[in-house]
């Protein structure tokens, strides 16, 4: 079993040096942030998130999302989740079931017990699994073509690979937008949500 968030050496071959050296300088940038700008930052994404959600709930209003949560200085939406789930709508998180395999999503309620996996990563202690219509994802980076830099284990790469694919919705800080190229195996997020812009 691996780590969502391995470290940028665990990186795949096609991810190359140059986003290796990216995937550093972004995280250390992140973990850099002012505590008080993160806390605007995040407020921001998350009114932006639910308003996102609830233009999306008016053609699916039995809709399932898949959300994730922070690690390594990722913007914290839980308080969202919580707005969000008190409105009825069903949440569900991530859990890694192998090191080359797609992420598994279990049904979530804010509040409920959680557990630590083996990476110290939180996990819910239910074992609903669920299939997300719409999964918002951490970037670490994002282009300008909405293509998402991430940890480089390709979680959710093996993740969107499979179909019926989800829609995805990037979620980063405007900071995190950099000029890199995409690899073969990328394919465009849906949409990026930032403190400053969707794009």
């Amino acid at each position: 079993m691996s780590s969502i968030a391995c470290d940028a050496s665990d990186a795949t071959p096609e991810s190359g040096p140059d986003k290796a050296l990216l995937r550093r300088a972004l995280l250390a940038a992140r973990q850099a942030l002012d505590g008080t700008m993160r806390r605007e930052w995040d407020a921001e994404l998350g009114r932006r998130v639910i308003a996102w959600v609830a233009q999306w709930r008016k053609a699916n209003p039995n809709g399932v999302l898949g959300v994730y949560w922070p690690i390594r200085g990722e913007p914290d939406l839980r308080p969202a989740y919580a707005t969000l789930s008190a409105s009825g709508l069903q949440l569900a998180l991530p859990v890694v079931v192998g090191a080359d395999m797609a992420l598994r999503f279990v049904a979530w309620t804010p509040g409920e017990i959680m557990q630590k996996d083996s990476f110290g990563v939180s996990i819910p202690t239910s074992d609903t699994a669920v299939a997300p219509t719409v999964l918002l994802i951490p970037c670490v980076g994002f282009n300008q073509h909405r293509i998402r830099l991430g940890y480089g284990g390709g979680f959710y790469d093996r993740t969107l690979a499979a179909e019926p694919r989800p829609q995805t919705i990037g979620i980063a800080y405007s900071c995190a937008s950099a000029e890199f190229d995409g690899a073969a195996h990328d394919v465009a997020l849906d949409t990026i949500i930032t403190e400053a812009v969707n794009l």
